[in-house]
């Protein structure tokens, strides 16, 4: 059994949309690059946020445009790797993230459940 037949509709029944699945994908990468630039406006404006094994980003905009989103894909996904962490503001804005990532499979969820009713819904 493949991903492909996720997708595939099997006697009439789709169960997951490709279009549910490019909705959460867009909406996963929104947020991810919004709290990422969050993140990185603060570290321009020499506010730390973030540290990096323990020391500040360096002043090298790619450098602080890399970690940024290092930390805010940890932070969405996961409970990040520990080598880099917030401080000061960027706990609370980590933690709303963080939330945000947990949450969204569950909405995901539901919309498709709320979907596949829908369908059955116009099938009777």
């Amino acid at each position: 059994m493949s991903i492909r037949t996720i997708f595939i509709e099997e006697k009439g029944e789709q169960k997951f949309s490709l279009e549910n699945l490019i909705w959460i994908a867009n909406l996963y990468g929104t947020i991810l690059i919004g709290f990422a630039m969050i993140f990185l406006l603060f570290e321009l404006n020499h506010y730390a946020v973030i540290l990096d094994s323990g020391m500040r980003v360096p002043d090298d905009f790619f450098k602080q445009l890399e970690t940024s989103f290092y930390f805010s894909a940890m932070t969405m996904f996961s409970v990040g790797y520990g080598d880099v962490s917030p401080i000061g503001i960027g706990r609370i804005i980590s933690a709303i993230e963080a939330f945000i990532g947990y949450t969204l499979p569950a909405a995901f969820l539901i919309r498709t459940v709320i979907d596949f009713e829908q369908q059955e819904r116009k099938d009777v």
